[in-house]
C-alpha cells in the first residue's frame, strides 16, 4: 500500500512543528502588499495546500494566529517570531511558506497580485495581475 509523501517543517525556534502530506494544490509568489509587510520581504513564496494535509505535530500550545482579513489568518510561534502558515477560508487553502518545509522541491507555477510588485521577476512564469478567475480574480495576466 502506498504511502502519501510527508513534509515536515518549524519555526524558527523549532517549538513548533508543521506536518504537509501529499502534493500542494499550487505553488508559486506572492506580490501583495499585505504578504509582503507580513514577512517583511519584496514577495514571498507560497504552497497551498488542502487543510485535511496539514497539521501541527508540535508545540501547539505555542502557537497564536492575527486575522487582517476574512482572506488570510496569519499563524505564527509565540515564542520566536516564526512564521508558519496563513490559512485562506475562501479558497479553503492553507498557504505553508515555502521556507518552513525545507524538504519540499519548491517549483512555482505562477505569480498572484503581480499588479503590486516591487520586484519585477523576468523568469517565463504567468504574472496574475491579481488572482486566477477560479480564485475570484480578474485573470488578466501582465508581460513577463
Amino acid at each position: 500500500m502506498p504511502t502519501e509523501t510527508e513534509y515536515k517543517g518549524r519555526c524558527f525556534c523549532g517549538a513548533v512543528e508543521v506536518r504537509a502530506v501529499g502534493a500542494p494544490a499550487a505553488m508559486g509568489y506572492c506580490h501583495c502588499s499585505s504578504c509582503r509587510a507580513w514577512a517583511a520581504a519584496p514577495v514571498t513564496a507560497f504552497t497551498l495546500w488542502p487543510p485535511t494535509q496539514v497539521s501541527i505535530t508540535r508545540g501547539a500550545e505555542h502557537v497564536t494566529s492575527f486575522k487582517k482579513t476574512e482572506n488570510s489568518v496569519r499563524t505564527w510561534c509565540k515564542t520566536c517570531g516564526g512564521h508558519l502558515f496563513t490559512e485562506h477560508p475562501g479558497f479553503n487553502l492553507i498557504d505553508v511558506y515555502a521556507g518552513v518545509i525545507p524538504n519540499l522541491a519548491f517549483s512555482p507555477m505562477l505569480h498572484v497580485n503581480y499588479g503590486e510588485t516591487v520586484l519585477p521577476f523576468h523568469d517565463g512564469l504567468p504574472k496574475q495581475k491579481d488572482f486566477p478567475t477560479e480564485m475570484g480574480g480578474s485573470g488578466v495576466l501582465l508581460p513577463d
